[in-house]
């Protein structure tokens, strides 16, 4: 794994320590904690992974909610709730606790975890790390909001001993907002390996597609719906399965109405949350994001290609780092259901080599994507900003 600064030499990060052989520093992780979409599964993968590199991590969630329902590691989690989205009293909190667990670091992980944990870090005499997960001023129907939350991310960036970017298109995103570029690295996010996959048989009787995400309008569902149709209507057999949490409840209603207009409900199986990615993506034939505006790096395409399931995908940033056309995926170009129609035929009919995909993706995700890389790069960042001394920690 490299760690990579532009205008600097790229670092080569360590490898894991066996634990006789270092003494873990200890990094405070700032979240937001209402969901458990893509941004968390990275910091419940870091805290998992971290150790292994010589870290240990403690997390504080801002607001308190789906997060530690969800998630599978055991770091200590501290509540510190924010009231409101400038509510500033949750930093002298968060100020303690580094001093109280003698954190050497902060690290966060949204636009409002910048925020505190800027002043906190200020008033605790400890360096920031900021982790950007996607292109905050890109929100769909949120715009204005959007542009707030990326004028606060870029002003508590400025504090920031380092900023990590988790795709090229989000790092160059990062400068286009005017962060320096000496102090923006690139860690791409990370997934472990899924276990080996039966090849892909073009069964003629039953294709099962599935989408997993955080679902909300920006994800493009409107789009997949329209497509099924398209699909159904050329009597081809597929059935989708959508699998994670509504952002709204109003939004939900407004697909299943969708589903019910075009006359596809039977064919629609809303999976709802589930915390076992794996098994969901073990019933697939093929895993569709078809997002309409940027993203950071889909945590769904990844954990996809790592499964070796075959992903058909939006052509935006942050897809367009990990999946190459034809070689390790299929794209279309975003909001074009007859295109993302098209793309999922091609499967049906086994007029692309699914097994082909399957296998390129796989060897992709090992080589960049590992949750082990992911950490590593991190990892090496800390070291980056706390000093020669950590090198040999």
């Amino acid at each position: 794994m490299t760690t990579t600064f532009l205008n600097a030499p790229a670092v080569e990060s360590s490898p894991p320590l066996d634990s006789r052989e270092r003494q873990n520093l200890r990094v405070l992780h700032v979240i937001n904690g209402e969901h458990f979409a893509g941004a968390e599964r990275v910091q419940d993968l870091l805290a998992m992974r971290l150790p292994e590199f010589g870290f240990d991590v403690e997390l504080a969630c801002l607001k308190p909610d789906a997060f530690d329902e969800a998630r599978k590691s055991t770091a200590v989690l501290h509540k510190v709730p924010m009231r409101s989205r400038f509510d500033l009293r949750p930093a002298w909190r968060l100020a303690r606790l580094v001093r109280e667990r003698r954190c050497q670091l902060i690290h966060s992980h949204t636009p409002r975890a910048a925020l505190v944990s800027a002043l906190a870090g200020r008033i605790a005499g400890v360096p920031l790390v900021h982790h950007m997960h996607g292109q905050t001023a890109t929100e769909m129907d949120r715009r204005l909001l959007g542009r707030i939350n990326a004028a606060v991310e870029i002003c508590s960036m400025r504090g920031a001993a380092r900023a990590i970017a988790v795709s090229a298109t989000a790092r160059r995103y990062a400068l286009e907002l005017g962060y320096d570029a000496d102090r923006t690295c690139l860690v791409p996010n990370g997934v472990p390996a899924g276990a080996a996959r039966a090849a892909v048989t073009n069964a003629a009787d039953h294709w099962t597609i599935g989408s997993v995400a955080l679902f909300r309008p920006r994800k493009g569902i409107e789009t997949l719906l329209q497509a099924v149709a398209s699909l159904r209507a050329q009597k081809l057999p597929v059935v989708l399965r959508l699998i994670g949490r509504f952002e709204t409840a109003q939004y939900e209603h407004r697909l299943h109405n969708l589903a019910e207009q075009l006359e596809i409900a039977p064919y629609v199986q809303w999976v709802g949350f589930t915390s076992n990615v794996q098994a969901e993506l073990d019933q697939l034939d093929a895993m569709v994001l078809p997002s309409l505006l940027a993203e950071g790096m889909p945590m769904a395409v990844i954990e996809a290609m790592a499964a070796g399931v075959p992903v058909v995908a939006s052509r935006v940033d942050g897809v367009v780092d990990v999946i190459d056309d034809e070689q390790t995926g299929l794209l279309c170009e975003p909001g074009d259901a007859s295109a993302l129609s098209r793309q999922l035929a091609r499967l049906v009919f086994g007029e692309v080599d699914a097994n082909q995909l399957r296998d390129s993706a796989r060897r992709r995700h090992a080589e960049s994507f590992s949750d082990h890389s992911m950490a590593a790069g991190v990892a090496e960042v800390y070291r980056q900003v706390l000093g020669p001394e950590v090198q040999q920690t």
